[in-house]
């Protein structure tokens, strides 16, 4: 079984990414700052040099201002709708 880090979804995963920032305006020494990380953290993920696990991603949605749950069903291709609100 081949790597996930070395799929065509894993790449779509990654661009996905890599243009959330860029919609975000934050650059990679911005996002490394609000991760506390170095910025060759943030080139290693964007260019698939490494590998975010689920936590990881959590928090780098956290520190674009990203919804997580709308970013997966992105990535799954799920039609983006309204959530419903709840009657009160």
């Amino acid at each position: 079984m081949t790597k996930s880090v070395f799929t065509s979804r894993y790449d779509q995963f990654r661009n996905l990414l890599l243009e959330a920032r860029k919609q975000a305006e934050v650059t990679q020494v911005d996002l490394a700052k609000r991760l506390s990380r170095p910025q060759s953290y943030v080139s290693k993920f964007e260019r698939g040099e490494r590998r975010l696990d689920v936590i990881e991603f959590l928090d780098v949605a956290e520190a674009l201002g990203i919804d997580p749950y709308k970013f997966l069903a992105e990535l799954a291709g799920e039609p983006q709708s309204p959530r419903k609100k709840s009657a009160r």
